[in-house]
């Protein structure tokens, strides 16, 4: 079924579009979702010489927190975090619920099958509360800085905020490779053939009869699913 699904075009399709929202999303201020025309109303728009020789420009200063609250965070965070947190407990859901029935004609252990998928969704939901932990700070603090302007959040809470936003996109890839034993597999060819220049192609078998190299990935094929 996944296989079915989850085509190679399907999957750059999903990748071309997370690109080109990204991109959206992030140059949205540049096409005027800013602080530009309130600045230059107020008399406070510094020139390109007092940008370069000052050192603390507030980030609120010159993006909206409009743009980053309701379009950012509303939008693009909170509405996909909560979708996926929906299909999560979904994907929990119907395993036990598979898992009580013990129904699955096409596999001889049907607990050992849905064993994997569980751990599988696991990992993936691990990211996806680590993508939580990353990002909500600081949007709550933008939230804070919007409908709370005499607030004053502390300077090394909002220092914070930013390095786990950061964080988050060096997070990833370790979960992925410690957790998911294709995603190390791959990992470790890329870091084999790229930084060491070792080509691992060279030293597979070249030779042996068909059933037995047929049998040999069928077996890879069902290791490569435990994480």
């Amino acid at each position: 079924m996944y296989t079915r699904v989850v085509t190679a075009r399907r999957a750059g399709i999903a990748v071309l579009l997370s690109w080109l929202v990204s991109f959206v999303v992030g140059l949205t201020p540049m096409f005027g979702w800013n602080n530009l025309h309130q600045l230059q109303q107020n008399g406070s728009l510094l020139s390109p010489s007092d940008i370069s020789t000052t050192s603390d420009l507030p980030f609120e200063t010159v993006i909206s927190m409009d743009y980053m609250v309701y379009f950012n965070f509303f939008g693009w965070v909170m509405l996909p975090l909560l979708l996926m947190l929906g299909i999560y407990v979904e994907i929990f859901y119907m395993i036990h619920r598979q898992l009580n029935k013990k129904v699955m004609s096409s596999h001889s252990d049907p607990r050992r099958y849905f064993g994997k998928e569980l751990k599988l969704a696991k990992s993936l939901a691990l990211v996806l509360f680590l993508f939580a932990v990353s990002w909500l700070p600081l949007h709550i603090l933008n939230c804070i800085t919007l409908f709370c302007p005499s607030c004053d959040s502390p300077a090394d809470l909002i220092y914070v905020a930013i390095l786990l936003s950061h964080a988050n996109s060096a997070v990833n890839p370790v979960v992925y490779a410690f957790r998911i034993n294709k995603f190390r597999t791959a990992f470790r060819k890329i870091w084999q053939q790229y930084v060491l220049c070792y080509d691992p192609v060279g030293r597979l078998p070249q030779r042996g009869s068909q059933r037995s190299r047929r049998e040999t990935r069928l077996k890879q094929n069902d290791d490569d699913d435990d994480v």
